[in-house]
């Protein structure tokens, strides 16, 4: 079965660090991303990363702050969170696609794991 799992959300304050990990299993996929959604709002891509090219993608609100990486043998994908603001807190998602692009929307992921929560306080 198709399996993505999230890990490593939690509490921490504003300027502190996090590492969120997504393990897949079940199936192989070419371009894994981080989702976060906030309350009210819509969910939006924070990053994403090509598994077998390698290239990667960052949004704007995130970049010089979080860098998304993989672990080949762990099937792993990893979201390092620095500087952590408080409007940095949502659900943080694992989603995945067969595609050769990392596409923005969330309309065109269809594996999505259930989410780890992010809280930063101030």
């Amino acid at each position: 079965q198709v399996q993505l799992e999230e890990s490593g959300g939690g509490l921490v304050q504003a300027g502190g660090s996090l590492r969120l990990s997504c393990a897949a299993s079940g199936s192989t996929f070419s371009v894994m991303s981080w989702f976060r959604q906030a309350p009210g709002t819509d969910r939006v891509l924070v990053a994403g990363i090509n598994w077998h090219i390698g290239n990667t993608y960052l949004a704007d609100f995130v970049k010089g702050r979080f860098t998304i990486s993989k672990d080949d043998a762990m099937n792993t994908m990893y979201l390092h969170m620095n500087d952590l603001k408080p409007e940095d807190t949502a659900v943080y998602y694992c989603a995945a696609i067969r595609s050769f692009v990392i596409h923005t929307s969330p309309d065109n992921y269809h594996y999505w794991g259930q989410g780890t929560q992010v809280n930063v306080s101030s």
